[in-house]
């Protein structure tokens, strides 16, 4: 009997093999709190790096010009030293979207907008005509399409020689076409505009 004793009691004191399990289970938590937040870690890491991406996108989007000039900026005059229109060719930038480009809707959200700006005045939605270059008829400047744009000088206003003046050519979406120029030496009945 006493021996039977002394092994239950032997047992009773070695109690490694609980110490190990415990240990165990521990550890096993640890691993699951720790894959736990790993994956949280990666989920916030892949969301933040799309919205990211999404920024990039929209930012170059907007900030890539939509349109281009195409040739020579030119200015006529029916009787000089008066300068009755600028007339310049635009076609979509690399990688542009087609955009509207109708002087029947001036003022539609969807269509490009004209503002005239020169040293002594700043008029929005300008009255301006277009030509057709190169396209298939319609209203909308597609890849590989070209259209000659008329802006009419707005009433009261007027370049003399040596002015600067400016052009916003802004449309619906991507970056504003500014065409700068200054007015020549000498106003011709019609003029390159460097």
């Amino acid at each position: 009997m006493r021996k039977l004793i002394g092994l239950f009691g032997s047992l009773h004191k070695n109690e490694k093999g609980i110490t190990g399990l415990e240990t165990a289970i521990i550890l096993i938590a640890f691993v699951i709190v720790a894959s736990v937040f790993a994956f949280v870690v990666l989920s916030t890491g892949l969301f933040s790096a799309e919205k990211g991406k999404e920024a990039v996108f929209a930012g170059l989007e907007k900030a890539s010009g939509n349109l281009e000039v195409r040739g020579a900026v030119t200015a006529t005059s029916a009787v000089p030293p008066a300068v009755d229109s600028l007339i310049f060719n635009v076609g979509l930038a690399a990688a542009g979207s087609p955009t509207l480009v109708d002087p029947l809707t001036i003022g539609d959200p969807n269509n490009i907008a004209i503002n005239y700006i020169d040293e002594q005045d700043r008029i929005a939605n300008t009255t301006w005509t277009t030509t057709e270059i190169l396209g298939d008829g319609d209203t909308l400047l597609e890849r590989g399409e070209l259209m000659e744009i008329t802006v009419a000088l707005p009433v009261g206003s007027t370049l003399d020689i040596n002015e600067n003046f400016t052009l916003e050519v802004i449309p619906p979406s991507g970056g504003t076409l500014l065409i700068n120029r200054t007015m020549p030496q000498q106003i011709d009945l019609v003029m390159d505009l460097h």
